[in-house]
């Protein structure tokens, strides 16, 4: 079991959206909220789902989306400058989303494994802890 966790937009939405891995996120997120090892969000996965939702469902199901997620035992963790710039790095020489590129990179400024259902996240595996949920379409 890792020191922490750090949840991708993608495993967020495993959870909400009852996807395949949803059950291991629970379960990190009551594994947080008894003690164990902390659960994080990088603030800009608050971004993401909350535009996401917005564009597919409007503002009162967005708006209950974030509430919804600001009600788990989770820490947030905002991007510093050495995240932007170790995410430049990541999104200059590998193919992943400019999101993904700063999320990634906050998981390894604070010692923690993503946790996401995203394959192009594969491509930083040597750089980053991963713990993949499983893929869309397996």
């Amino acid at each position: 079991m890792a020191d922490r966790y750090l949840l991708d937009t993608s495993a967020v939405f495993a959870l909400t959206d009852d996807e395949p891995g949803a059950d291991e996120v629970q379960r990190l997120l009551d594994a947080a909220a008894a003690g164990g090892p902390p659960v994080l969000i990088c603030t800009l996965t608050l971004m993401e789902v909350y535009y996401v939702n917005l564009q597919e469902e409007g503002e009162d199901a967005a708006a209950r989306l974030v509430a919804q997620i600001k009600s788990w035992p989770i820490r947030w963790a905002a991007p510093a400058e050495k995240d932007l710039l170790r995410g430049g790095r990541f999104k200059a020489f590998n193919r992943v989303s400019f999101a993904d590129a700063v999320i990634a990179a906050v998981a390894c400024s604070r010692g923690a494994t993503l946790v996401h259902k995203d394959p192009e996240l594969e491509a930083l595996a040597g750089e980053v802890a991963l713990l993949a949920l499983p893929y869309k379409g397996r």
